[in-house]
């Protein structure tokens, strides 16, 4: 039985438009025409346990709402949600302690007092046992390094410390299921690797289900093997990340390194070159000429200490998706 179980979830919004001005002030007072707009429009999916799938798409595709209502935040128009076997908009004190959520762009910790102090509320609001709380904390805490500032308060924590205390809020109660929207958005590169380690290994361990939104697609790269791609609230695609590679993305990008500067032109000749920095040069090749290329750029004249093969940049992959469907 899927963890998640999504069938035909819609969700609806009703809206007035109002022409400008006074008379359309006054016009309005008589006579408003209703709207409707959908943010997810008849999707359906399924997740299995331990899965961790990014769930990606546009500004305004409907992923924020879809995740909304999984954690029973906004409920559907119509359509079907199952998580852990509990229609999340009951609110069932059953599934508020079988899931965790992190928004990166709202915080869950009391800013004006130390993490701690919200780790401890927290652990009231779910009813962790003492014990059960020292053993979390005490393996979270570690996990993500953070022992030297659950005494600070969080307002005077940077922004990677701080999603660090927002992650160890979201696993006090040790759920089964997290989602995390958009779970790096503003961190540094280090910062945004520390947290992906994290998810990765707390995914490994605990074997948790987690549906992750993020526009960093180091994120998706990192954590997931399956994507869900979301457009004007529908699914277009649903399936492994290889694959949507395999099948969109029909270049691989060639890094060539040089033990000198070299002009531009000297790489053109390979195929299109997408960024030039004089001892390097990043060149798109169709992905059925790569060892040809490969072979021709070692075989040249050029002084090349290093030959890096890539994929296209996830975002990329599915740009190309977009503008296919």
């Amino acid at each position: 039985m899927p963890i998640i179980s999504v069938k035909n979830l819609t969700k609806q919004y009703e809206f007035y438009r109002k022409h400008a001005g006074l008379w359309g002030t006054l016009a309005a007072l008589v006579y408003r025409k209703k709207q409707y707009a959908h943010a997810v429009q008849d999707i359906s999916f399924d997740i299995e346990e331990g899965e961790i799938v990014g769930f990606l798409g546009p500004n305004g595709a409907g992923k924020t709402t879809t995740l909304k209502m999984l954690s029973g935040i906004l409920y559907p128009t119509s359509g079907e949600v199952r998580v852990l076997g509990c229609v999340p908009q009951e609110r069932a004190n059953e599934f508020k302690k079988q899931f965790g959520i992190v928004m990166g762009q709202k915080d869950q910790l009391e800013k004006m007092l130390p993490a701690m102090d919200s780790f401890l509320l927290l652990k009231e609001f779910y009813g962790v046992s003492d014990a059960d709380f020292t053993r979390i904390t005490g393996e979270l805490v570690e996990l993500l390094g953070i022992q030297d500032f659950l005494d600070i308060p969080v307002r005077r924590l940077s922004l990677g410390q701080r999603m660090k205390c927002e992650l160890v809020a979201a696993l006090l109660h040790s759920p089964k299921v997290l989602f995390l929207d958009e779970p790096t958005i503003g961190l540094d590169v280090v910062a945004q690797k520390n947290i992906r380690d994290f998810i990765k290994k707390y995914n490994r361990q605990k074997k948790t289900t987690i549906l992750l939104t993020s526009h960093d697609m180091d994120d998706i790269k990192e954590l997931c093997e399956r994507v869900i791609i979301i457009s004007f609230g529908k699914i277009i695609y649903d399936g492994k990340l290889s694959t949507l590679i395999a099948t969109y993305a029909k270049e691989k990008i060639i890094t060539v390194s040089t033990d000198e500067n070299m002009p531009k032109e000297a790489f053109e000749k390979f195929g299109m070159v997408e960024k030039y920095q004089g001892v390097k040069a990043s060149i798109r090749v169709p992905r059925a000429q790569v060892k040809e290329v490969a072979a021709a750029l070692i075989a040249s004249a050029l002084p090349i200490n290093d030959i890096v093969i890539d994929e296209m940049p996830i975002d990329s992959v599915i740009r190309a998706l977009f503008e296919a469907k």
